[in-house]
């Protein structure tokens, strides 16, 4: 089969290549998942678990890439809940290959049943963003109706769901961003939106949650705007300064089969809407790796076609 590999950690995207590689095995509790659509991070080419496996031994050419939408096609020994020919979605594990490729093999219990009516490039958006969004405001920040949350990064991946979710729930949104992201942050739902380039953060006043997906100096910055009791929120790293009289959280988002559900059901319902961005072939994932010019929404890597 196909897959996109690296090989070598110094080269960066310059040691991506698309090649043929072997046909995964699917252990005990697995599936094998031919990948419709697959979702990645740019920032995974530094992740430790892209170049070894977790008893730290180098695990090259390793496979990117760690959300996917598919089909199963084959289940591993005493797997249980899926079946051959089931549309699937979901996360694989940071410390194997990835879903950058035409089959991958993930364990079953991180995937949930994909919707006949939702598309894969859809789906592929939402294992990363969504889960991180959900776990960040509820299972971390503890938002509830009729709080303030201030979410840094409102228009993008994971803030663009954060901000559906928390408005469902009754809280006031604070967003922030760039002067571009203004107008998309606005009709998701926000109260209010600080550009982070031109406005002071500060002046954003006192929150319950703040979610944090930036990190740097807006993360130190972002611990004197938790109100008492609140909680600072972030995916980047351990926050060096901390609230005054409230708690600081950093997370990686963890595989939840319940969770992944209820996002399509309301993916279904029209509750949540995903900001899928350019879909490119798999060939060209290696240039959707590069950093450069910002592009709206989650770029989503298109492997076979429905």
């Amino acid at each position: 089969m196909q897959a996109i590999t690296v090989r070598d950690r110094n080269a960066g995207i310059a040691g991506m290549s698309l090649m043929d590689v072997p046909y995964p095995h699917a252990a005990e509790n697995d599936v094998i998942v031919r990948v419709h659509a697959a979702g990645f991070t740019r920032g995974e080419l530094d992740w430790p678990a892209t170049w070894t496996d977790r008893a730290g031994r180098d695990r090259t050419p390793s496979v990117p890439g760690h959300e996917l939408s598919g089909v199963v096609v084959e289940l591993g020994y005493g797997t249980t809940g899926l079946s051959v020919g089931q549309r699937v979605f979901g996360l694989a594990d940071w410390t194997r290959n990835g879903t950058l490729a035409e089959y991958t093999a993930v364990e079953a219990r991180n995937l949930a049943p994909l919707p006949a009516d939702i598309d894969h490039t859809v789906a592929a958006t939402l294992p990363i963003s969504g889960l991180t969004a959900w776990q960040g405001l509820f299972d971390h920040g503890r938002l509830a109706a009729g709080q303030t949350v201030l979410i840094h990064g409102a228009a993008g991946g994971v803030g663009s769901i954060a901000v559906q979710l928390a408005r469902e729930v009754g809280a006031r949104v604070i967003g922030t961003g760039r002067a571009s992201d203004r107008d998309r942050a606005l009709a998701l739902g926000v109260d209010t939106f600080i550009d982070l380039q031109t406005e002071k953060l500060e002046d954003a006043g006192e929150a319950d949650v703040v979610f944090d997906v930036i990190g740097g100096d807006i993360l130190d910055r972002s611990a004197a705007l938790v109100r008492a009791g609140g909680t600072l929120v972030t995916i980047v790293m351990p926050p060096k300064v901390q609230p005054k009289d409230g708690r600081a959280v950093f997370f990686v988002v963890e595989p939840d089969r319940a969770r992944l559900a209820d996002l399509a059901t309301r993916v279904r319902d029209g509750r949540l809407k995903p900001f899928v961005g350019a879909v490119r072939p798999l060939a060209e994932a290696p240039a959707a790796f590069a950093p450069g010019k910002r592009t709206p929404g989650k770029t989503i890597i298109r492997i076979t076609e429905d």
